[in-house]
């Protein structure tokens, strides 16, 4: 599992655990979600923490929480 796979990953089962979308957790942080759906589609490689940050504050969780898991130190580079 690369870095991507892993972010897509988590996004998916926060969605999935809060009962969200991810358009609507990322408007909820305030930035479009496009940069989201770019790297869940595979249109981008390279994902902004800002980005990121966004989808944690439309879902009510912060970064550490996010990346609390474990595939995160196992990642692929």
């Amino acid at each position: 599992m690369n870095i991507n796979d892993a972010i897509i990953k988590r996004i998916d089962e926060l969605c999935k655990e809060k009962n969200i979308n991810v358009c609507g957790a990322t408007l909820g942080g305030g930035k479009s979600p496009s940069a989201i759906y770019d790297l869940i589609k595979g249109r981008t490689k390279c994902s902004k923490v800002s980005t990121i940050k966004a989808f944690c504050q439309g879902a009510g969780i912060t970064l550490s929480e996010f990346f609390d898991k474990e595939y995160f130190n196992d990642f692929e580079e």
